[in-house]
């Protein structure tokens, strides 16, 4: 695109690998795996990380061949309108951005929340105002400055996990914490599997959206000093990193803690007191495991929400510059800050978060309408990537002459596209036993509001598929 000459490539190759893992490595590893252990039991929940997992690695070897290909800020929205239907990507572009401007309101949330565990009688607001500001200005500053910030609160992460995991093996075998629980906790009672193939497909969702994240590797690379190099660097990194953090974490969470625990029920995202890294901490004797927990879970939301920041910013950008937001949009400043698009995403995130102070009802209907709109905008990945390859292959290129290509095409995509279907019907199963309208409304609110976005650009601007032969490869 013409216009992303005016955005600065500062990003290197440590910063996009950072970003991706570190995207990926917050609460939904931190604090929800514990609640995912306790409904589908250890194996069921190593089954269902697992198979995520294996998906996510198929969705970022898609990304990275279109994004090495065609290296944009905003990339999931361009790559809908050129390589399958405008209206996708006008669809694609805004839903993704909802997402992440409504996830920064439900971070700095979260931070007075994680804040109020020492200092209590100070109003939460104050908290949440000050990590917006910080936020703010990061991304203000330079891209440099978002991508040392991301940088060095990954690695924070990544050093508690490895840390984590050093303590919990030597848990297991008995040499802290006094007692060897080894494999006990994998056979007790109904373990390994729990409640069978719905509460699998349950914790799939819960393990989905802690894989959310990754997919910002695609966001960046238009901000990559070398994307055909960093790209597919990261991504090879990545994989082995997050399969080794999340599904080693799990399997040693589930070895110390017993699925029954009462602990681990309370496990969830709406309780950040409670993290299954605390409890095996304290259960291998060190008393100041909460507190240490708790500055870790802090930097994990500080980094989600500065990650929000910089996605939602760009992903609007990247709108305005397709004449699908208004104009004023695509603008950049001198350091290649679309400033326009960070003062109206700060603003919404605001709006939302004063949802949540004085309107409960609506922070939740906005909260609900945003629950998979990352699963959609994998969905995306995977339909664009197959569309990609086909056209490629259609207009007489061969894969030879891509500098990064997807293995196990058209497997990847076809995969990951049922996985991802799978996932978004699957998100509460349940409801549907109980024929809860209510919850089913709240639940799948994401799927109509993407198909209202489709269907209103699809009638206005009349847009069709675009045939193969006609999808637009050019690299500008």
């Amino acid at each position: 695109m013409a216009e992303q000459e005016g955005m600065h490539r500062e990003l290197k190759t440590r910063h996009l690998s950072m970003i991706a893992l570190g995207g990926s490595i917050g609460t939904g590893l931190f604090v929800a795996s514990g609640s995912a252990i306790s409904k589908a039991g250890p194996g069921g929940a190593l089954l269902a990380y697992a198979g995520i997992g294996i998906m996510v690695y198929f969705l970022m070897t898609s990304l990275g061949e279109m994004a090495t290909y065609l290296p944009v800020s905003g990339s999931f929205a361009v790559y809908s309108t050129r390589f399958v239907d405008p209206a996708m990507g006008f669809a694609m572009g805004w839903n993704y951005w909802f997402n992440w401007a409504i996830t920064l309101a439900v971070d700095i949330s979260t931070a007075a929340l994680v804040m109020q565990f020492w200092l209590p009688d100070v109003p939460g607001w104050i908290f949440s105002t000050v990590s917006l500001v910080i936020i703010f200005a990061i991304n203000a500053l330079s891209v440099k400055s978002f991508g040392e910030t991301e940088y060095w609160l990954s690695i924070i992460k990544v050093v508690t996990v490895i840390v984590f995991l050093v303590v919990g093996v030597l848990t297991i075998f008995g040499i802290l914490g006094g007692h060897a629980t080894g494999l006990e906790n994998f056979t007790m009672k109904k373990a390994p599997f729990v409640g069978g193939v719905p509460m699998i497909l349950s914790v799939f969702v819960v393990a989905g959206f802690s894989f959310q994240g990754t997919e910002l590797i695609g966001i960046t690379a238009g901000e990559s000093e070398t994307p055909e190099k960093s790209i597919p660097k990261a991504i090879k990194q990545v994989f082995w990193r997050i399969l080794l953090f999340y599904i080693f974490a799990i399997f040693v969470i589930a070895a110390i803690i017993p699925y029954t625990s009462p602990d681990l029920l309370g496990s969830s995202a709406s309780d950040i007191s409670i993290s299954p890294f605390t409890l095996v901490f304290q259960r291998a004797g060190l008393a100041s495991a909460a507190s240490i927990m708790n500055a870790v879970i802090l930097t994990s939301v500080l980094s989600a929400a500065n990650s929000g920041m910089y996605a939602s910013t760009r992903m609007l950008h990247s709108l305005a510059e397709q004449g699908y937001a208004p104009k004023k949009f695509r603008k950049t400043n001198k350091r290649g800050i679309p400033m326009a698009a960070l003062w109206g995403t700060t603003f919404i995130g605001l709006l939302t978060f004063l949802a949540s102070v004085f309107g409960s009802r609506v922070y939740v209907f906005l909260l609900s309408a945003s629950g998979l709109t990352g699963f959609i905008a994998w969905l995306g990945i995977a339909i664009s990537h197959y569309r990609f390859r086909k056209a490629f292959e259609a207009q007489g290129h061969k894969v030879s002459e891509l500098k990064y290509s997807a293995k196990w095409f058209p497997v990847g995509p076809i995969l990951a596209l049922i996985l991802c279907i799978l996932v978004i019907l699957g998100q509460d199963i349940q409801s549907f036993q109980h024929f809860d309208w209510e919850a089913i409304s709240v639940s799948y609110m994401s799927i109509p509001l993407f198909i209202v976005l489709y269907t209103y650009y699809k009638i206005r601007y009349k847009t069709k598929l675009i045939p193969l032969k006609d999808v637009d490869l050019s690299k500008k």
